[in-house]
Parts: structure tokens; C-alpha cells; sequence
């Protein structure tokens, strides 16, 4: 099977906290049917009544997730595939952000790119100490332009514009700790899942109205993220039609 169809995305509800659990046997890479997926199942959820908290996480102890999809990057010929592609992780980043329900995410592995994204669209982020971050998006010739509002909501500016003007280094989990995108990080899986029972356990007993109203607060200002996401994408989708893009991506696929 083409790696681009591969992946997949499942979730269950279990005394109010609804898990959802993404894959791809490429370190959980982000093809754009699984982000098609997630997008709608953030969404699905955030209708749920028997869903008080929302918990998203990736499978497997290594990597929480390597970002876009190389091998879907370098079949993309056309401006209107690649908007739509990188359309996805606007679309993900925008299901989180109007997902009425708290969303805990649990990153027990590196992130990279769109993952380092899609950890930013959480309202609260426990990681392992193994969770490096990198926005490698530059080192391939395009730039985490999609991804940018949402890390730079979540660190602010300089440090987005660190990640993303370094585009070859890896940060260390606790960097990201302090720079305020992990709350917590843990040694082990074991202790960080501990920490996910306990403060989701806490979350269902809470008042769900309250909740909802501060989700609306954490995500003040962020309401033109629709059309500015829309815009970024086309930006993306632009870019990774050059010829020094493509060279890039198939030069990073190499090593």
C-alpha cells in the first residue's frame, strides 16, 4: 500500500474523557486523509455529550509526529493540491481551536513540523522528556506557515521564529516546556499517563459551561484564523511547487 493511504485515526469514550489516537507507520507522519480524519473527529467530538474532555494522542513510544507527508509533498504538481493539502492542517488546527471541549494532548515523542503544530493547537500539553521539537519546514523550502499562528500563539514570536529560522536543530522537550508549549514533562510514559488520568478525572467533574466559556477565552483573537490559515496554505502550496522545494524534500527523504 502507498504510504500516502496508510494511517489511520481512532477514538473511544470512557467516563467522559474521549481519547483519540492517530498513526502512520512513517513515525506518524500526516497524510492528508488522516488529517482529513482527525479534523472531522475533533469536530464529531466536540458535539458529544458523553464526551467531557478530549485527549489526543499518537500510537507507538517513539514519535509523536513527523509532520506532513514526504511522499504526498513530492506528488503535488498543481497550486490546487497543494492548497488543499496544506488545507489540512489548517483545517486540524481549526477543529481544535473552535472544539467547544478542553483538549489535553499527549506527546510522548519527537515533533516535528506539523506536529510541533499540532501540539501548539492543545489547550494543555503534557510531553516525556523525549519530546524534542523541531519546524524543519525551511530546511525543505517552504517555511511552517500554516503551523506559524498556532506555535507562535502557543510561545510567542521568538521562540516560533527560532524554531523556524533553525529549521535543522532539535530544541529539548524541557525548552519546550519553558517556553510554554508542554505544561509538564515526565521521565517515562507511565508517569506522564498518570498525570493525563489525573487532571482529565478532575476536568469531568468539572462544570462543562465553564469550560466551554474558558476555551472561548484562551482563544480570543484568533477568530479570522479561517481565512488567515486559508491564505497561509496557498502560500505553502505555492512553494512546494519549485523545483528547489522538490530537490529539498527528495534530498531529505535520502538521509
Amino acid at each position: 500500500m502507498n504510504a500516502v493511504d496508510q494511517g489511520d485515526v481512532k477514538y473511544s469514550i470512557e467516563n467522559g474523557v474521549a481519547t483519540v489516537e492517530f498513526y502512520h507507520p512513517l513515525s506518524n507522519s500526516l497524510p492528508g486523509k488522516v488529517l482529513a480524519t482527525l479534523a472531522d473527529t475533533i469536530t464529531l467530538l466536540g458535539t458529544n455529550d458523553d464526551a467531557k474532555v478530549i485527549v489526543i494522542r499518537s500510537a507507538g513510544e517513539r514519535a509523536f509526529c513527523a509532520g506532513a507527508s514526504f511522499d504526498e509533498l513530492v506528488a503535488i504538481n498543481d497550486l490546487e493540491t497543494g492548497k488543499v493539502f496544506f488545507s489540512g492542517f489548517a483545517n486540524v488546527i481549526n477543529a481544535c481551536r473552535k472544539c467547544p471541549k478542553l483538549i489535553i494532548g499527549r506527546v510522548q515523542g519527537k515533533a516535528v513540523g506539523g506536529g510541533v503544530g499540532l501540539a501548539s493547537s492543545f489547550d494543555y500539553t503534557l510531553a516525556t522528556k523525549h519530546a524534542a521539537v523541531k519546524l524543519s519546514e525551511l530546511a525543505v523550502g517552504i517555511g511552517p506557515f500554516v503551523v506559524g499562528p498556532a506555535v507562535e500563539r502557543k510561545i510567542g514570536l521568538s521562540a516560533m521564529s527560532q524554531l523556524a529560522i533553525d529549521a535543522t536543530e532539535w530544541q529539548t522537550a524541557e525548552w519546550a516546556r519553558a517556553k510554554g508549549l508542554y505544561t509538564g514533562i515526565y521521565d517515562t510514559v507511565e508517569e506522564m499517563d498518570l498525570a493525563i488520568t489525573s487532571l482529565t478525572t478532575k476536568l469531568c467533574k468539572s462544570n462543562p459551561e465553564a469550560m466551554r466559556l474558558l476555551k472561548k477565552v484562551f482563544w480570543e483573537g484568533t477568530e479570522h484564523w479561517d481565512a488567515l490559515l486559508a491564505e497561509r496554505a496557498v502560500i505553502s502550496g505555492t512553494l512546494v511547487l519549485s523545483d528547489f522545494t522538490k530537490n529539498a524534500i527528495n534530498s531529505f527523504k535520502k538521509k
